[in-house]
């Protein structure tokens, strides 16, 4: 499994969790091969953390690829600051249940 975490910040009167196209580009994301989950964090008023896991590194880097387009469309409009990369990788340790919703 590997691992995209990145850094976004939005305005901070909108929950990042109710804007349709957050919803749209998740839609998109949770589509492509080999995605297995996103958990984002909001570490602040506006500023969330998201980790994203991808079977391979090759799912990862061609999800990267093609929703590239998505998130210009859909969510770079809405950000205040440019995203931050924070890095991808190999997962090495992971103790999540099965089913984090439930």
């Amino acid at each position: 499994m590997h691992a995209v975490i990145r850094e976004t910040t939005y305005a901070p009167e909108r929950a990042l969790e109710d804007m349709p196209e957050f919803a749209a580009f998740q839609a998109a994301h949770a589509a492509r091969q080999g995605y297995c989950g996103t958990i984002v964090t909001r570490v602040d008023d506006g500023r969330y953390v998201t980790l994203t896991l991808w079977a391979s590194a090759a799912d990862m880097d061609a999800a990267r690829e093609a929703l590239g387009p998505v998130v210009q469309r859909l969510l770079k409009p809405l950000m205040t600051a440019p995203t931050q990369l924070y890095g991808t990788g190999k997962v090495v340790v992971a103790d999540l249940p099965r089913r984090l919703d439930g």
